[in-house]
């Protein structure tokens, strides 16, 4: 299927990002899209709304304008939906959101950023600096993004970067000339029943980049150094921090809010890119807090320099951004402390999280509401959750947030808490803390509990992270209202 003779789109689980990065997309090339999605309000809401989008709180079939000519539809809202239910009946035309994705992205010089962290925000400053040196590129973005207006950006090139997701294998409905590989991690047991069935959606991905496409590819990560060579036709372009790479980030600073780093090239890259003249690339600073954020770096200058864009810019434009919604985002204050909105809901994303708000805070109390999301992924890597909060000096644990996809049970944040309790002797040690500091461990089951717990023990220049891929960010949004 095409889109040639498709005017009208109607989108069952528009909330969604991925789904909100595509209306937006859609939108702004010319389609008449609308959708629907559950009676909640979602941090997309707003991207919705400024784009013109309309959409309807709640499935019903009378939502469906009778003259649609294509509905496209989350599989989170496929069991039991009224609407999709109706459209079948109606025989219309039907995708997933991946196989829409995938046949937008086809007919575009297309640029996915995948692995398991850090897509959004790489795949946000990549689209950055492309549009600020004037290269005129689409994007798609997993979340709103202050500084692009939104989810998506819309430009005159054949440039197409788009943030790829792994879940469900979403990846075999994309066909890339460039990938950017951040990093392989275990996740989403719901869908992939061991380690090896993860990694190999990212094999049979990046087998299919042509061989005068690129990948570009973290090589520091020790699943993708063993994989990306042996496993595509395409040129491989590796990044690391103090090891060898093509490029290569060292000499890391943290001051005054910022992070700055030198790079330095390979002989390969030098000899093939005239742009550069030396291969020292010299200083770069970045507003990002955290190692990983050098990792994104890295990633986001080597394709920049593969598409072409002029090292000063990339220098100006990498500095620039600040960011997107819901990564170590600042909401406000509340009684003189910081209240930060963060997705973290991976055990490596929480510890490497928690370690640069260390890292930028230094002695400062942070305090961690983490709200679990899924059964199955608190269930799969709960001694992992439990070895992630070493750098913080209060955890407090929401109930888990469910997936509309899975069977509810299996754990309880209960039990999260108490492992993390048996944890805490090796968490102060490792931060060369007195073995009589007691780290403050708690269960609290819900947002309304947690947030009058809060406005009862919030003292001024604490630093409080809410964490995870739910809803959690509402406390943060009553707090400093």
């Amino acid at each position: 299927m095409d889109l040639e003779n498709i005017k009208k789109i109607y989108m069952i689980g528009i909330k969604g990002v991925g789904m909100t990065m595509l209306a937006q997309f859609l939108a702004s090339k010319g389609y008449n899209v609308s959708g629907s999605d559950v009676d909640e309000v979602f941090m997309t809401d707003e991207v919705l709304k400024t784009a013109g989008i309309k959409f309807y709180n709640g499935f019903n079939k009378n939502n469906v304008p009778l003259d649609t000519d294509l509905v496209i539809y989350s599989t989170a809202h496929e069991k039991n939906n009224k609407e999709l239910e109706f459209v079948k009946s109606r025989n219309k035309k039907i995708m997933t959101y991946a196989e829409a994705l995938g046949v937008v992205f086809k007919d575009y010089y297309g640029i996915a950023v995948c692995g398991s962290h850090g897509k959004t925000t790489t795949t946000a400053w990549l689209a950055y600096v492309l549009k600020k040196a004037n290269r005129e590129p689409n994007a798609m973005i997993g979340a709103r993004v202050e500084q692009l207006d939104g989810a998506s950006i819309i430009g005159s090139s054949q440039y197409l970067i788009i943030e790829a997701d792994e879940y469900q294998n979403k990846l075999k409905y994309l066909e890339s000339r460039a990938v950017l590989l951040n990093n392989i991690d275990y996740d989403h047991p719901d869908f992939f029943p061991t380690e090896d069935d993860y990694n190999q959606v990212f094999i049979e991905f990046i087998k299919k980049i042509p061989k005068k496409g690129w990948v570009v590819a973290n090589f520091d990560d020790p699943i993708i150094r063993k994989i990306a060579l042996v496993n595509t036709r395409a040129k491989v372009i590796s990044y690391a921090i103090n090891e060898s790479a093509d490029y290569v980030a060292y000499d890391i600073k943290q001051l005054n809010d910022k992070q700055y780093f030198k790079v330095k090239i390979g002989p390969s890259v030098f000899e093939e890119n005239d742009l550069l003249a030396d291969t020292e690339l010299g200083n770069f600073s970045i507003q990002l807090i955290g190692e990983h954020n050098i990792y994104n770096a890295l990633a986001v200058i080597a394709a920049s320099i593969e598409l072409g864009v002029d090292l000063v810019d990339i220098r100006t434009y990498l500095d620039e951004f600040k960011g997107t919604s819901r990564r170590m985002e600042m909401m406000g204050k509340f009684n003189g402390a910081v209240i930060l909105d963060d997705y973290a809901h991976h055990p490596t994303e929480i510890k490497t999280t928690l370690k640069g708000a260390r890292q930028k805070y230094g002695n400062k109390k942070i305090r961690v509401v983490f709200h679990p999301h899924t059964f199955t992924r608190t269930k799969a890597l709960f001694d992992n959750f439990a070895k992630s909060f070493d750098d913080a000096d209060e955890v407090v644990v929401l109930d888990i947030y469910g997936s509309a996809r899975e069977e509810h049970g299996g754990v309880h944040s209960r039990d999260l808490v108490e492992k993390i309790k048996s944890q805490i002797p090796t968490s102060l040690k490792l931060r060369g803390a007195s073995t009589n500091q007691k780290l403050k461990i708690h269960h609290i089951p819900t947002l309304d509990k947690c947030e009058k717990y809060l406005r009862g023990t919030i003292q001024r220049d604490e630093v409080i992270i809410l964490m995870g891929a739910g809803d959690v960010f509402r406390i943060g949004e009553k707090l400093v209202k």
